[in-house]
């Protein structure tokens, strides 16, 4: 699975809009809905901020892994 159908994924099992994961980014909602659409590479930066506020790692939002839990 590609890294944007993951954020997707994640923000919507969490409840949550493009517009609540963008403020807690500090971006426009609009820059975050191209990472879910693929349109730009995630920066590292955010990726780090998203796999902290989703509990799981990196290598899960980046498709290198399907194991979910965040590494210890």
């Amino acid at each position: 699975m590609e890294c944007h159908q993951r954020l997707r994924d994640l923000r919507e099992d969490h409840e949550k809009t493009q517009e609540q994961i963008a403020n807690h980014l500090g971006i426009r909602r609009q820059m975050y809905r191209r990472y879910e659409t693929g349109e730009i590479d995630i920066p590292i930066r955010h990726l780090k901020v998203l796999a902290d506020y989703y509990q799981t790692s990196a290598d899960y939002l980046l498709g290198r892994t399907n194991q979910k839990k965040a590494y210890d």
